[in-house]
Parts: structure tokens; C-alpha cells; sequence
């Protein structure tokens, strides 16, 4: 019993991290219909933001965040303007917009990872923050990955709120499911997708400074965070923000069990597995919607 909650506590614990970093690839592919394969690189350069302002200036993630935060967006926006607006423009629809986006974002990330190459080297980083271990109800985790684990399910909740109860989350989920009906009611298209685009910059980022609180991280990796979302946002259903927090939980727990009860090296096995077998089941994902 006490392994099994502890199982389950872990996997909640990385599935809450894997859904908010899965947050901003949900709207940067399921409402702007970019699918940015450079996304996780800007998770790891977030990472190493957060590894500087701590180791050299002292400053707390948490503290950091409030720097980091709003210069993504603005630099997300700003790579939606210079980089893919000129695609956006001469798309006649979104499937073309998407492959057209598929080989600009792969060239991007070749772009950032070089630049933190030589910048930083290939060698792993971490530091240390809260690393001491809480007892759960007989279960043990470090203070750190459960703080990272709040934080972010604060966040989540925070934009899930904003998408579901203002006028401009009404906007944003309006061009996700249909934009040339969105426009017909007055909604600027264009507009939408640069700011959801610039958000999901700002939501990886974030993701990026909480998981190098806890976890050693190098400048190659952003690779593997990439593929994790686009899993857990297919897994979820394109756009919809509740499943890719599902999603993300499953796949945490799965993952989680695997390497506990069995052997570590499997759990990319297993995450392919639940892949497929949702698609078999539920080709839409989750919650998606037929017909999209």
C-alpha cells in the first residue's frame, strides 16, 4: 500500500510537470498551428537562466520566474513576427502552415541549441535548491520537486482559468476549433495566434525553471522535452487545455510505475505504449473533438 501511494505520489509529482510543459505546446500548435519542434529548447534555455540567476546572483527560481516569464513572451512574440508571420501570410490554409512550420521550427532549433552550445558547452548543470527530502504519509520526496510540483499546477490553473472564463480565453478557444468562423465574429486571427504562440513561450519557460530546480540538465536535451509534449498534447487531444493536464498526469504515473516495479530503462517504452493505445482507442485523443 505505502508503494503504491508513493508510486503514485512520484508520478503525479513528474506528471504535473510534463502537463504544464505540455500547456504551451497546446497552444502554440492547437490555436496558432505552429508545431515548434524548437519548443523544448527554450525549456532548457529557461533552465540555464534559472541556473545563472541563482548560482550567480543568489536569486531564488521562484524569484525568477518573474524575470523569466515576460521576456519569453516578448521573445516568443517576437519569433512569431520575424520568423513565421512571413509563413503565415502566404499559407492558403492551416495544414500548409503547419508543415511550413514544421521545417522553419526545425531549423530554429539547430539555431538555439548551437547558440547555447557555444555558450554554455555540452557538459550537465544543476544546483542546489530545497533539496531535502518530506515525509508524506510514509512516502519520501524532496522539497524541491514538490514545490515545482504546486507551482505548477498553480500556473496551470491559473491559465486554464483565464482560457475559460475571460473575454480573450473566449477568443483563444474560438480560433483553435474553428478560425474562419472566429473571424467571421469579429476576431482578429492573426492577432490571437501571435499571442498564444508568445503565452505557450512564456508556459515552457516556466517549465524550464521549475525542472531545473530538481533535475541535471545539459544543452542537448531539449530534444527529449519536445517529443514528451507533442505526446502528451496528441495524447490529450489538440487544443484542449484539460487534456493535456490528463494527460500529462497518465503518462507521469505510467512512467513512474514502470521504473519502480520494473526496470528504469523502459519507461520510453511504456510512454509509446500509452501513445499508441490511446490513439487506437481514441484517435481524436482524450478529449478531442471528431471532425477537427
Amino acid at each position: 500500500m505505502l508503494l503504491a501511494f508513493d508510486i503514485l505520489l512520484s508520478g503525479l509529482i513528474l506528471g504535473g510537470m510534463y502537463a504544464l510543459t505540455a500547456l504551451g505546446l497546446t497552444l502554440q500548435y492547437g490555436v496558432a498551428r505552429i508545431m515548434n519542434l524548437s519548443y523544448g529548447e527554450f525549456l532548457i534555455a529557461a533552465a540555464f537562466v534559472a541556473y545563472w540567476t541563482f548560482v550567480g546572483l543568489a536569486i531564488s527560481p521562484l524569484l525568477g520566474l518573474v524575470l523569466v516569464l515576460p521576456l519569453a513572451f516578448a521573445g516568443n512574440w517576437l519569433i512569431y513576427q520575424i520568423v513565421l508571420m512571413p509563413l503565415v501570410r502566404r499559407s492558403k490554409n492551416r495544414d500548409m502552415l503547419e508543415v511550413d512550420s514544421i521545417l522553419a521550427t526545425f531549423g530554429l532549433l539547430f539555431v538555439v541549441q548551437g547558440v547555447m552550445l557555444v555558450t554554455v558547452g555540452g557538459q550537465y548543470h544543476s544546483y542546489s535548491y530545497l533539496s531535502v527530502p518530506i515525509d508524506i504519509l510514509g512516502a519520501t520526496v524532496s522539497a524541491n520537486r514538490l514545490l515545482a510540483f504546486l507551482v505548477a499546477l498553480l500556473i496551470a490553473a491559473a491559465v486554464y482559468a483565464a482560457l475559460t472564463r475571460t473575454r480573450a480565453g473566449t477568443a483563444i478557444r474560438a480560433v483553435a476549433v474553428n478560425p474562419e468562423s472566429a473571424e467571421l465574429s469579429a476576431i482578429n486571427v492573426r492577432a490571437m495566434a501571435a499571442f498564444a504562440f508568445s503565452l505557450g513561450g512564456a508556459l515552457v519557460a516556466a517549465g524550464g525553471v521549475l525542472v531545473s530546480m530538481f533535475l541535471t540538465f545539459n544543452a542537448a536535451m531539449g530534444v527529449t522535452f519536445t517529443m514528451k509534449a507533442l505526446i502528451v498534447v496528441i495524447m490529450g487531444g489538440v487544443g484542449n487545455m484539460l487534456g493535456a493536464l490528463v494527460a500529462g498526469l497518465m503518462l507521469g504515473v505510467a512512467e513512474t510505475a514502470v521504473a519502480r516495479l520494473g526496470d528504469p530503462g523502459l519507461t520510453l517504452a511504456v510512454t509509446f505504449a500509452l501513445f499508441v493505445i490511446v490513439l487506437l482507442v481514441r484517435p481524436t485523443g482524450l478529449f478531442g473533438r471528431s471532425g477537427r
